[in-house]
This record gives structure tokens, sequence and C-alpha cells, in this order.
């Protein structure tokens, strides 16, 4: 397999070129490291303006997409202690939540004093999704496995449709992701919502869905009506891709906070055990790893070393987690 001598992008990603000198297209046009960080200042900046704006509001400021793993909990950590925030986080327990990443969420949100709900939808639902997300080539464009399975792609739009329901329904100013560098452009690490971006992203989100499961997904997303009657919007927030960054300092505060690393993930995950089926279904159906743009990402931004990122994707699955995942969603064993 032939990679970037850059970064890690291989030769199979969609559209990859090139040059003599083996460098991809997107190790060639990234801006200059100044240009780079003087939009992580702006960013940093209006973050911060919103912080003091929305302070002295009444109830929750911010709401917290919690997964329980290394980079969501380090967010939640920087909003409760940096930046003083009443915050309520929610968990979408997707059925492969890892039983570590469970005592984690239970334990964190205790010692960080923040309010925590878990949302269960019930399983023989999200087994469908699932299983239709691993079978149903066309489900989602080619852009968006771009950086994230089929499956995952599917998990994550069931839980930015609660996150959005839950913020407006609470009427909750910031909606706050704990997306690493390397896993969002930076120009969309902040931002407020208006009346037709919010439809579109509704509509862009809920269509795979509803073709799997029909209007049964429609409670865990906001209504029509929901939208059109809220005051205010929110902004969606994901402050990794903007604040200073280091995988280390966060472990250092995750594990004062009783956090710790679960053993029984994939090395691409610190909460779920669907991840790595969905990743060898993602490497079956393309021919590269799901993680390849956000790994290459991080090489980039010099958050992990080439060699790091290659190891990464380069450890294959476990074997008894795929098996135990195909077990729980009624699948074959692999052959």
């Amino acid at each position: 397999m032939k990679y970037c001598t850059r970064c890690v992008l291989p030769e199979t990603f969609p559209g990859i070129q090139f040059d003599s000198e083996g460098v991809c297209q997107y190790c060639r046009e990234m801006p200059d490291p100044e240009k780079r960080a003087a939009q992580r200042a702006r960013l940093r900046a209006r973050f911060e303006a919103l912080v003091e704006e929305v302070r002295p509001r009444p109830g929750y400021h911010c709401l917290m997409a919690w997964s329980g793993g290394k980079d969501s909990t380090y967010t939640l950590w920087l909003l409760r202690e940096q930046y003083g925030l009443r915050v309520l986080a929610f968990t979408l327990d997707n059925g492969f939540t890892s039983p570590m990443a469970l005592k984690n969420v239970r334990g964190v949100a205790e010692n960080l004093g923040v309010d925590h709900v878990i949302v269960k939808p019930r399983f023989d639902l999200l087994r469908r999704i699932f299983v239709e997300s691993a079978r149903q080539d066309g489900l989602y464009p080619r852009r968006a496995l771009e950086r994230a399975s089929s499956i995952c792609n599917s998990c994550m739009g069931i839980a930015k449709g609660i996150g959005l329901r839950l913020a407006l329904e609470r009427e909750i100013p910031l909606l706050v992701y704990g997306w690493s560098p390397g896993q969002i452009p930076l120009a969309s690490a902040l931002f407020r919502f208006t009346r037709p971006m919010l439809r579109t992203f509704l509509q862009t989100a809920m269509l795979p869905l509803e073709t799997v499961a029909g209007d049964q997904i429609a409670p865990y997303f906001p209504s029509d009506e929901m939208v059109l009657r809220a005051a205010d919007l929110p902004y969606s927030v994901a402050p990794l891709a903007f604040l200073d960054y280091n995988e280390e300092a966060a472990r250092v505060s995750l594990r004062a906070l009783g956090w710790e690393p679960p053993t029984d993930t994939d090395p691409n995950s610190t909460n779920c055990l669907l991840n790595a089926f969905a990743n060898q279904v993602h490497l079956e159906q393309m021919g590269y790893h799901p993680y390849a743009m956000e790994l290459a990402g991080l090489v980039r931004e010099g958050y992990m070393s080439r060699e790091e990122a290659l190891a990464r994707l380069e450890v294959p699955p476990a074997p008894e987690v795929v098996a135990a995942v195909r077990v729980k969603l009624g699948l074959p064993p692999q052959p």
C-alpha cells in the first residue's frame, strides 16, 4: 500500500493524487502554520466571548455530547473547570458502549458535578439501523464516508439529532462536541445554526435513517414545529479544534477525575465496542480505513507523528470483539 509521504492517506483514498515526491494534495494545499494559528486564535476569542455572553443566563449554559471517550471527557472538563459553565451532558448508549466507558461517565459526572442523562434507544431499532448500514452501499454519499464508516455515520446522526432536540427543548445556547483537531475542519468548529441550515442538516441526517427505520427515528430528532417556534437557535462548538490541545496533558487531567482508558475497545476508540466491526466493514467495502482522514489531519497539525498514525491504521480489529458484535447484531460468524 502506498501512503502520502507526509501524512497517512493511502492510494485507495477517494480522489487522492500524489506529486513526484509522493505528497498528497491535502498536504500541499494546507494553509501555512501562521494562518492556521491566526484562525484558531480568532475562533478561541469568539468562543470565549460567547462564554461571557451566556454565563449570566439562567439554566444550562451548554449541552455536551459526551461519548465517555477521552476527547469528549476532556472537553467536558474544560467546560466545567476552565470556563466555569453549567453543563448538561448527554450520552447515547448505542447498545455497544464499553462497560468501562459507562463506568467512566458515572464516576466523572459525579467528580465534576455535572448533570448527566443517558439516552438508550431500544436495541431492536438500533440493530436494524446498524445491520442495514453495514449492508447498504449508497446509504451515505461517498463524501460522508471519507471521515467515518457508514455505521458510525448512522450512530452520529442519531446522537446529533438527540443533541439538537435537547438543546431546543431546554433552550441551551451552546451545543458542544468533543471532536479532536483531526476530526473536523477548522471552519466548522464554531457556528450558529440558522433555520434553513438546521432544516438542511436534519434532512441530511434523517433521510438515511428513515430509509431504514421509517418514522420510528422521528423521536430522536427535533420536529419542524420545534425548529419554527425556537426563539434562539444554538451554536455548534468543537473547542478542541481551536484550543491548545495536548493528548498527554489531557490524560493527566482525566486521571485526576478517575477516568481510566478502556481496555475492552480497539485502539481508535475509547468508548465504543461497535467501532472495530464498523472499521472492518468500511475497510472491506471502501478499501481504506475510516480513520485515515482524521489521523492524517492530526499528523499535518503536529498532534501526532506519522509513524504513530501509521501504526494505528495497521492494527487489525480484535477478532473476539468483532465476533461478539456480529453475534449481538444477529449476523452469521465471519467465514
